[in-house]
């Protein structure tokens, strides 16, 4: 029989499948079906559907949605990258501007997580607090998929990494991505820097 911890992660792995591959008029449906599905029902349907691979629970065939997300195969809205993970948006959030950092490596052991990934999410996380005001910002790790990520979410009342997530909308998403993505510079190279100064105006000397 499954665990309870077991379950939830596999409930939300099939809800994220369904949210990236489901057709739009289908995916409400789809996710309250698997929402009311008991442990008895869960394990059911996930031995007729062939889900159960080696012992352990997972969607056939389909790489986790981290290595998705990380490859870009699935579109997401991103706030910041570097070398080492992507930062985007919880499309499920504890909160509103709930970012997750996914290393681009997976990582299995909480151990492993490289330290420039902590640095990027301390860094996020005065951008959080910057635009939108919280109490405090939370930065936590979590396992999910059988892989580990980091958790940058604002504490509007008392969240925490075990509160109830709500479906973020589309418009919402937008709005935040917009007040926390990176913006980027413009640099200006030596050349463009001497084409300007070779176009200077130049005044006609004066006649006396």
């Amino acid at each position: 029989m499954l665990s309870e911890e077991k379950v939830k992660e596999i409930k939300s792995q099939l809800i994220q499948h369904i949210d990236s591959t489901f057709p739009e008029d289908k995916k409400e449906s789809a996710k309250q079906q698997v929402e009311k599905m008991n442990n008895e029902q869960l394990e059911k349907f996930l031995e007729q559907n062939n889900l159960i691979k080696e012992g352990q629970p997972t969607i056939e065939g389909q790489q986790s949605v981290f290595r998705n997300i990380a490859s870009g195969q699935i579109p997401s809205y991103k706030i910041d990258e570097d070398k080492y993970s992507i930062a985007v948006l919880e499309i499920n959030p504890i909160s509103k501007g709930h970012v997750i950092l996914i290393p681009k490596q997976e990582i299995t052991s909480v151990e492993k997580i490289p330290q420039p990934i902590f640095s990027l999410a301390k860094k996020i996380s005065k951008r959080v607090k910057s635009k939108l005001k919280p109490k405090e910002v939370n930065i936590s790790s979590s396992n999910a998929f059988g892989e580990f990520i980091i958790n940058v979410f604002p504490v509007y009342e008392n969240e925490s990494l075990n509160s109830q997530r709500y479906h973020a909308e589309e418009l919402e998403l937008q709005e935040v991505q917009k007040k926390l993505e990176k913006k980027t510079r413009k640099k200006i190279f030596k050349k463009e820097v001497k084409k300007i100064q070779e176009t200077e105006i130049r005044l006609p000397k004066r006649i006396p």
